[in-house]
């Protein structure tokens, strides 16, 4: 079995590996907590963490704490098994991942990788764990199995998957292996199921904050087909660089959506259930790539993707529950950053949504969801507020960053419009739907209007003053104060309720929220981008040029650009503006392996920036030498990076011994050389420079006086 750490150390140890692999200084809240309790404790736990909370952390670091130890990771996505293992492995983690898009001599030999002790996290589909654990040699060193997207497991679940069933077999045949069950949204009902599905014993839950700040939130009552797309081209213009995700209710809405952005010369992709594996994968890499700007999808995408650069995400329709929603939103912003989501909420949708419900084996619970997203779209209080509510957190202020806090609605006398749109119902005996009762109110001249004689009615073109947006945001208000009801099974027809009844006839006063015209988009996208760019301060500017430098290293890798660096570490280089490797390997996100391999082209373009020589001399810190020891760099190689000489280096390597900042010493001297040392320092102390020097260079001598001190402090420290 693997050792494992203690309680005492657990910390240290975490950060240290925190800090070397990943690049950062400290752990979110709870991560140390679950990887506590996966590495220490062995204990089972359900995690229930947003969509970019940083759930991969905690089932990967108990593998890196776990000498010789592996994770198995069982996963539903193909695309985030690729994109995790392109991610640790680029980090300097032994990661692999074995599933049906590979071939099987590729999968047989990943098992062999893994027997061999040289993969710490596998990722697998639940199906081939099932079909392979049964083969699998009692002696597999794992340190946790990872349940990812463990509402899958459950019937309760908003994407239950019947392969994940099965998965309490694990227990059977590894009863004291703990298992971590991860997910972003689960209610109660959900989680219990996932720990009874999977035979946890006694888990321990934890529940992370849902919070997240940089997301704006914004709910847009339908402004009509024109102003969606004006308002999406407005993201993309305002984003160019970044990535955005229009989620719709159909496959015939997300390929409309595509071709309409694509025939204003947007970058778009399409991506839904009915396309062929090549086209849903074509459509994903291009996303996760930045050769699109925008992908127009219904919710078969997003699951498993860790792009940090999704600036924005726009819901073309309205989700069928909070869920699924926040899931959804939480695609955008994973690096921490500023992002922007917006929901188009429509009524028609919600006859769309209740048709589903009605269908649903879940009926009751169902509706009882949708009904809770009707609530939000509709409300007048901090949409962030409600969210965390509804996942049982309270916060007790409002958010300062969602459209209802940013513009508090304005009240009017809305009396006249209520009237003249209720009066209209009456007269056409309510048998018309929203649109029509506002081409009607407007006065608009369709063939369908006349034939059915509604131009004659007394109300037709009552409201030409006012927009469809306009009408539109009105009526939906109507609806809300429930002046009128929408009658789901006669085809969405308007009716008015007793109380809208009694405001017509007695002409009672109404106040409405004022209709705040929509934004218009700015004309001409390319005089929109120069004018910007001619506005950009200096550390705009820089960021766009570590952009530049990240996209290039990205397309010549063949990897994402996220995988280079995620836009919050290029934040941090534009913040710190580090002008060596040394500063640069201390930049947050940043990470030795990645120190290393790219500090040079980001420090120039930086150096550049700061109007500085680009050109770097000679010389190297004891901190390099450390950064470059630990990312497999041998003596000579060091000293050839920065043209010094090894004397130099073994120089800086004896300093680093002698401050305990260095314990493996396998590549630096060999056993044997380190007991001649030994042996010639104990015989002729005064004289060992003399004597060694024909057999090995002095800077060996070095290095091996100053382990000989190191371990003797380490056996005084003992004592």
């Amino acid at each position: 079995m693997p050792s494992d750490p203690t309680i005492s150390d657990i910390g240290l140890q975490a950060t240290a590996l925190l800090r070397r692999f990943y690049g950062y200084n400290s752990f979110r809240p709870l991560q140390l907590d679950i990887i506590s309790t996966a590495a220490v404790e062995r204990r089972d736990c359900v995690v229930l963490m947003p969509t970019g909370g940083g759930k991969s952390i905690c089932y990967q670091m108990p593998a890196l704490l776990s000498e010789g130890g592996v994770t198995i990771v069982v996963s539903p996505l193909i695309a985030l098994m690729k994109d995790q293992v392109t991610a640790l492995s680029s980090n300097g983690i032994p990661a692999a991942a074995v599933n049906s898009m590979q071939s099987e001599e590729e999968n047989r030999v990943i098992m062999e990788q893994l027997f061999k002790g040289r993969v710490k996290v596998l990722y697998i589909s639940p199906e081939r764990l099932l079909t392979e654990i049964d083969r699998w040699s009692p002696d597999l060193p794992v340190t946790l199995f990872a349940i990812d997207e463990a509402h899958c497991i459950s019937q309760w679940g908003h994407d239950f998957r019947p392969g994940y069933t099965q998965l309490a077999r694990i227990k059977e045949l590894y009863p004291s292996v703990p298992i971590m069950a991860l997910t972003a949204t689960a209610d109660r009902l959900t989680r219990e199921d996932i720990s009874t599905q999977l035979r946890l014993r006694d888990p321990k839950l934890f529940i992370g904050s849902f919070d997240r700040p940089n997301l704006s939130l914004r709910v847009i009552t339908d402004p009509g087909k024109k102003q969606r797309i004006n308002y999406i081209c407005s993201l993309i213009d305002r984003y160019p660089s970044d990535s955005g995700i229009v989620y719709c209710l159909s496959r015939k809405m997300a390929e409309d959506m595509d071709g309409q952005l694509r025939d204003k010369g947007y970058r778009s992709a399409v991506y839904h259930a009915g396309l062929s594996v090549t086209e849903r994968n074509l459509a994903q890499d291009q996303f996760i790539n930045g050769d699109v700007q925008v992908v127009c999808a219904t919710v078969a995408f997003g699951m498993g993707i860790d792009k940090s650069n999704i600036r924005w995400v726009v819901h073309n329709n309205m989700p069928r529950n909070i869920e699924s929603y926040y899931q959804e939103i939480g695609r955008a912003g994973r690096d921490g950053t500023k992002a922007e989501t917006a929901l188009f909420y429509s009524y028609a949708d919600m006859a769309m949504l209740q048709n589903f419900v009605d269908e649903s084996g879940q009926k009751t619970i169902n509706a009882e969801k949708l009904n809770r997203m009707k609530e939000y779209a509709e409300s007048s209080l901090c949409r962030r507020r409600i969210l965390l509510s509804y996942f049982n957190e309270t916060m007790d202020h409002d958010c300062g960053n969602c459209d209802i806090c940013l513009n508090p609605p304005e009240r009017i006398d809305g009396t006249i419009a209520v009237q003249k749109a209720l009066s209209a119902i009456v007269r056409v005996n309510g048998g018309v739907g929203i649109h029509t009762l506002i081409d009607i109110l407007r006065g608009a001249a369709r063939q369908e209007l006349i034939l059915k004689g509604y131009h004659l009615i007394k109300t037709y073109g009552a409201g030409r003053d006012m927009g469809f947006g306009e009408w539109n945001a009105y009526i939906s208000q109507m609806i809300q104060l429930g002046l009128i009801d929408i009658a789901y099974n006669e085809a969405n027809h308007l009716k008015i309720t007793p109380y809208g009844r009694s405001v017509l006839m007695e002409r009672t006063p109404v106040q409405l929220a004022k209709f705040i015209p929509f934004e218009r988009r700015k004309p001409a996208r390319a005089r929109a981008k120069e004018i910007e760019e001619k506005q950009l301060n200096p550390a705009e500017r820089l960021m766009e040029s570590l952009k530049d430098v990240r996209q290039k290293l990205a397309r010549k890798e063949q990897v994402p650009p996220y995988i280079v660096f995620t836009d919050k570490a290029l934040l941090e280089m534009v913040r710190t503006e580090p002008v060596s490797m040394e500063e640069f390997s201390k930049t947050e996100g940043v990470g030795e392996r990645k120190a290393v391999k790219y500090w040079k082209p980001f420090v120039t373009a930086i150096r550049r920036h700061k109007g500085l020589p680009t050109t770097f001399g000679n010389g190297l810190s004891h901190e390099e030498t450390l950064l470059l020891l630990n990312s497999g760099y041998d003596v000579e190689a060091i000293a050839d990076a920065k043209g010094i000489k090894p004397a130099t280096v073994y120089s800086h390597l004896a300093a680093l011994i002698a401050q305990d900042r260095l314990s493996d010493f396998s590549s630096i001297i060999t056993r044997e050389q380190y007991l001649r040392v030994m042996q010639v320092a104990t015989e002729h102390p005064e004289s060992v420079y003399e004597i060694l020097p024909p057999e090995m260079p002095s800077g060996i001598i070095k290095v091996g006086l100053a382990i000989s001190d190191y371990l003797l402090r380490q056996k005084a420290n003992k004592k």
